[in-house]
């Protein structure tokens, strides 16, 4: 197996290593694996290909950190036909929430969502997608979720 160096921080390195002892993994290289994997996996669904759809897509950052906002502007307008609707909102003190409904090909969404995470200084990227064409909830092409989304709205937050 190739050895593989990778830079993280250390509270993030001390949380995978709590996890791996907690959940009886042999180490931290075996929950990046699982990761890997389960990150690389999450578009491709069969159900989902040539289907449109519908996606959501939450971005939690620090609010000092005005990069993150300028790229998920920058972001929205690049892919102005696949954003339906984009929300901001100011959560707590310190943070920020970016909100976009996305309305497209799994790609599409696959591609915006991985722009999204390689944009530095997030603090969370989660998502959920939804086929929008015949849906039907008895045939189990419900919601697919890549992630915990928490809904949060202090009133403080502004439409664009």
């Amino acid at each position: 197996m190739t050895v593989v160096s990778v830079s993280m921080p250390e509270e993030l390195l001390e949380r995978i290593d709590s996890f791996s002892e907690e959940h009886g993994y042999t180490g931290r290289s075996e929950v990046v694996r699982e990761a890997a994997r389960n990150l690389l996996g999450e578009f491709e669904d069969r159900r989902l290909e040539d289907r449109d759809l519908m996606a959501v897509v939450t971005v939690l950052f620090e609010y000092e950190t005005t990069t993150v906002e300028e790229r998920m502007m920058q972001l929205r307008h690049e892919h102005e036909g696949l954003v339906a609707s984009n929300f901001h909102s100011h959560v707590g003190e310190h943070h920020c929430m970016e909100l976009f409904v996305l309305e497209g090909t799994l790609e599409d969404v696959s591609a915006f969502v991985g722009k999204i995470r390689a944009t530095r200084d997030t603090l969370t990227v989660d998502y959920s997608v939804t086929p929008v064409d015949g849906f039907d909830p008895a045939s189990g092409l419900g919601p697919l979720t890549g992630g915990e989304a928490e809904e949060t709205d202090d009133g403080a937050g502004h439409d664009h």
